[in-house]
């Protein structure tokens, strides 16, 4: 036996390692005596119990014990061994399953010191680092303070005995920081046999919580301690600046997750070895990666700036995280399927979206403003034609598809996130873009307002860029009427104001060819129009112009924009009618309704062809043409009716006005008129009927 014991304390171990096999050698001895002491009580002839001394083992004994201690020896052995298999058989096998819990067990109560050494000499122990022998002894001392405590328990309290109490705390809390400075440091440095004992005694300690004289929260410890190993790890990964890689959070990603799998693949393979199943220590470093994770990813989110940056840290997130590249990697299995359900937090996450959304949001309004600029530069600037669709029959610009394949790659990118995420991105675009229309024709109207004052070619390019942009704003909303159903607000809000800056192109032509029409109305009815049609057939010009101008224009604009102009040289070619500016004497009223006649003809043809669908119009010229060629007052009253019929809303003085054209000397204004009262009883009659149009009240 003391060979063998030589044999043992010649092996190449630390001092710990020595302590530790001398600890379960002494184990075994007594183990040893109470075998044989149950033997010699069950056979009083037995050999055994009559000729050997008690202390003495039998060289067949012997042979057991060191044949025991070599078995654990290689079962260390094996452990390492173990610890460098292939990542293919370390999933085979639950990390559960390669060490029984009964080889944890270390008999430390049985290998108490009946006396404790002092608390000095048990603290020079713990910095030392004797921790078994350190523990052996606080475990002493807190059986002498129990039994004090018990003896006592009658009698006044002893003054020393509170002073021992507060001396095992502090020297048991030395021993704690000793033990989780063992497991923080477990994934680099630590030795499997160092760690094992701290694991022992924290699972010893656990058991006695509760008890007098034992301290709480040990496996609250061991967890923090666990984590704090994680959290100097995963920090320790390279994070370069910003200014030096502009890659730099991608980069980090990256390397912290390959940190991370690395990280649980030690400890599958070998730290999980050291502990027993109740400690659940792969579960355990699993959470403590995720949470230091989350820590990592907060402190990082306040250091970004850029868009691809916020993009890196959700699709690490929301994809690199739950791949095969982390937690889902295969040397990680079958012991993380467990922890599939793993997700960091979802306001987290949707911070994270939020700021990516906000960064966005700010990208594209510049974006939006370099289109502008482009447009200025390449343009307006320039005096640019603009192009015409591949068919060549409408006007366009590139401003919509610059915006629709600026919004779609924003939207693609996003969408290999989440569709989620690719949904609130395209509400975020949609929302942005809303503010463009009014910012785009500020800019426009302020550089192309110089094209009216030139020569009519440069009014004409004026023109021509109105309508170039009602088309292209027409097709972006085509374009991007596909995505009502995921952001049916934003996009109706949206198409309000880029409605709203179609109108006001429309308008803004519509009020350029009343200025060009402005100077030939005014001699419309009077002597001068009714013996020459250069005036009107100016204006004949500017309508066939602008008709030009509609042709080039999608509907339905361009149906509108019919419309708007039709009615508008309607009224204001009768307006001039109810100016009362002429009379038609010596009966050349004839020839006044002629020509009202001819004109009318010549604006229908004209805007039948632009498209017009007011054709409630055309009736009017050739009704009040009829009333005008009347000879007396009994046929003008014949065709009021008809009048009042199609166009309820003229009142008693525009008639006058109409009559006073045709010849002042059969009106007056005075209601004992005889047309005047017939148009009266007739208008009192027909009562106040809604009508589907008005016109005569648009005209002041």
């Amino acid at each position: 036996m003391a060979e063998n014991e030589e044999n043992i304390s010649q092996s190449p171990t630390s001092g710990n390692e020595t302590g530790i096999w001398k600890t379960i050698a002494r184990t075994l001895s007594i183990r040893r005596k109470k075998r044989e002491k149950e033997v010699c009580e069950t056979e009083d002839t037995s050999p055994t119990c009559s000729t050997e001394p008690p202390d003495t083992p039998s060289p067949r004994k012997e042979e057991g014990i060191f044949r025991n201690l070599s078995a654990l020896r290689r079962s260390f052995n094996n452990g390492q061994k173990n610890r460098r298999k292939s990542k293919q058989e370390s999933t085979e096998k639950p990390v559960t399953d390669r060490r029984n819990s009964k080889d944890f067990k270390i008999p430390f109560r049985e290998n108490m010191p009946p006396k404790p050494l002092s608390v000095l000499e048990i603290d020079e122990l713990l910095k030392r680092g004797d921790l078994e022998k350190a523990y052996l002894n606080l475990l002493s001392l807190r059986l002498e303070i129990q039994h004090d405590l018990k003896a006592l328990s009658e009698k006044t309290p002893s003054v020393e005995l509170p002073n021992k109490e507060k001396d095992l705390s502090m020297l048991f809390e030395t021993l704690k920081t000793k033990l989780t400075d063992i497991v923080r440091r477990s994934c680099d440095l630590t030795s499997s046999e160092l760690l094992m004992l701290a694991v022992h005694i924290i699972q010893e300690e656990e058991k006695q919580e509760g008890d007098p004289g034992g301290m709480r929260g040990w496996m609250d410890a061991w967890k923090a301690a666990v984590k704090d190993g994680v959290r100097e790890t995963l920090k320790g990964v390279h994070l370069d600046s910003c200014e030096n890689n502009a890659s730099w959070l991608a980069v980090h990603l990256g390397l912290l997750g390959k940190a991370m799998v690395e990280l649980l693949e030690k400890v599958k393979t070998e730290l999980v070895t050291s502990y027993p199943p109740s400690f659940h220590v792969f579960d355990t470093y699993v959470s403590s990666c995720h949470e230091v994770v989350e820590e990592h990813l907060k402190e990082l989110l306040e250091k970004v700036t850029k868009l691809k940056d916020y993009y890196s840290m959700l699709d690490f997130t929301i994809n690199s995280y739950h791949s095969e590249k982390i937690l889902g990697s295969p040397s990680l299995q079958p012991e993380m399927n467990e922890q599939k359900t793993l997700t960091l937090p979802d306001d987290f996450q949707d911070q994270i979206k939020k700021k990516y959304c906000n960064c966005l949001q700010e990208g594209l309004q510049a974006s939006l403003e370099n289109v502008i600029k482009l447009e200025a530069e390449e343009v307006w600037k320039k005096k640019g034609t603009p192009e015409r669709t591949e068919e060549g029959r409408f006007l366009t610009s590139h401003i919509h598809m610059n915006i629709s394949i600026l919004i779609a790659s924003l939207v693609k990118n996003s969408e290999k996130i989440d569709g989620n995420l690719e949904i609130r991105v395209l509400c975020c675009c949609l929302e942005e873009l809303k503010q463009f229309p009014k910012r785009f024709e500020a800019e426009f109207t302020k550089q192309s307002s110089p094209l009216l004052e030139s020569d009519l070619l440069d009014c004409c390019l004026w023109a021509e860029y109105h309508v170039a942009y009602i088309n292209s704003f027409s097709s972006l909303i085509e374009q991007l009427e596909s995505h009502r159903g995921s952001c049916s607000d934003q996009l109706e809000q949206l198409v309000m104001e880029v409605d709203g800056l179609i109108l006001r192109l429309r308008q803004a032509l519509l009020e350029q060819f009343r200025v060009e029409t402005e100077p030939f109305k005014e001699s419309l009815m009077t002597r001068k129009w009714l013996n020459t049609d250069d005036d009107f057939n100016e204006i004949i010009n500017r309508i066939e112009t602008y008709s030009g101008h509609s042709k080039s224009m999608k509907s339905p604009p361009a149906q509108s924009f019919a419309n708007d102009l039709h009615y508008h040289v309607v009224k204001e070619y009768i307006s001039e009618l109810l100016k009362s500016k002429y009379s038609c004497k010596c009966k050349k009223n004839d020839l006044a309704a002629a020509k009202i006649k001819d004109q009318w003809d010549q604006l229908r043809k004209l805007f039948s062809e632009m498209g017009s669908t007011l054709n409630w119009l055309h009736p009017l010229g050739d009704q009040l043409a009829e009333i005008i060629e009347q000879e007396n007052e009994k046929d003008i009253k014949n065709h009021l009716k008809a009048l009042l019929d199609n166009y309820p809303d003229i009142s008693e003085k525009q008639m006058s006005a109409i009559l006073y054209f045709r010849d002042r000397g059969i009106v007056t204004y005075s209601k004992m008129n005889s047309v005047i009262r017939h148009f009266i009883e007739l208008k009192q009659n027909s009562g106040k009927k809604n009508h589907e149009h008005t016109f005569f009240s648009d005209i002041k």
